[in-house]
């Protein structure tokens, strides 16, 4: 019989599963929307994400579970920051695709387990295991035939590993407090300020385009609180009921979609450099990959070990 925390665990691997792929379709979306531009784009994401947590809240009644946040001053601090977290990434990524940057986004997304390893590191104060200071050398090494090969820094790439490595950490951290129905709601309140200022500015200069172009369009528009919300719900949920092992790895997925978006229907160039560095990436994912699969085996052995009678 199926044990309680294996029915979290599996439950974990499904919601981490259905977020990844559903991220990994996000650049195709965002380039339907054209004219929109990024800034209104990130906008929409917001309001929309807020309005559609306010309904999902109603309709479940977990107004208790949110008030029951502000009880912690702590607590609430770090749905502000994961909510700044979140609109970089948000912002970043959304700029890069509508600017031929897709095949970058995607290497931010490969190297984001090494940078969840590194948190381990310098925050978490784990220790690594050789295999896994590997994988991290073999980044630098990557990111370095990029700088110098091909002759530009992968800010887009690094921002965004960055962005949402330390973002799933704070939701790590703050997971058995907060749910994630709950958390995605203050993060999208919090950023409602920006979102107002962002449409300010793009309706002064470009113009806005929601409710101007046709009713599909605007529709579009309005779904991207649903394209936002549900995957970061699950994502959410993912880290509250599986390890960070198990989000990483199944992470690889989204960078698999927006490498294959990018390379083979965006056809974004590919220069030798760049096939290089993302070699050398893919072979620090096969280190990682190894290296979780021996520490869980040797994991299973212990436990097996111990509860031999």
């Amino acid at each position: 019989m199926t044990s309680p925390d294996a029915r979290e665990r599996k439950l974990g691997f499904i919601y981490g599963l259905l977020a990844y792929l559903l991220w990994g379709f996000l650049p195709l979306y965002f380039l339907t929307l054209a004219p929109t531009g990024p800034w209104e784009i990130v906008a929409m994401r917001i309001f929309f994400s807020l309005v559609l947590c306010a309904i999902l809240i109603a309709v479940t009644r977990s107004w208790g579970r949110l008030r029951a946040i502000f009880a912690s001053k702590r607590t609430v601090w770090l749905t502000v920051l994961a909510g700044v977290l979140i609109y970089v990434n948000w912002q970043v990524f959304v700029l890069a695709t509508l600017t031929g940057h897709i095949i970058e986004t995607a290497l931010g997304y490969f190297i984001n387990p090494i940078v969840t390893i590194l948190l381990g590191v310098f925050v978490m104060r784990e220790r690594l295991r050789p295999l896994q200071w590997a994988a991290v050398g073999l980044v630098a090494v990557a990111v370095a035939i990029i700088v110098i090969g091909y002759g530009a820094f992968p800010w887009i790439a690094l921002i965004l590993a960055g962005s949402f490595g330390f973002y799933g950490l704070i939701k790590k951290q703050i997971g058995p407090r907060v749910d994630a129905l709950s958390g995605l709601t203050l993060e999208s309140l919090w950023l409602v300020p920006i979102a107002a200022a962002q449409l300010i500015w793009v309706g002064g200069t470009v113009g806005i385009t929601f409710g101007n172009i046709s009713v599909g369009h605007t529709l579009l528009l309005m779904f991207a609180g649903v394209a936002t919300a549900v995957p970061l719900l699950l994502f959410a949920a993912a880290t509250r009921r599986t390890t960070l092992t198990v989000v990483g790895i199944l992470q690889f997925l989204t960078p698999l979609m927006q490498f294959a978006t990018g390379v083979w229907i965006m056809g974004e160039p590919m220069p030798l450099e760049r096939w290089i560095g993302f070699g050398v990436v893919w072979a620090a994912l096969a280190v990682f990959i190894a290296d979780s699969a021996i520490a869980a085996r040797r994991g299973r052995a212990v436990v097996g070990v111990e509860s031999t009678p």
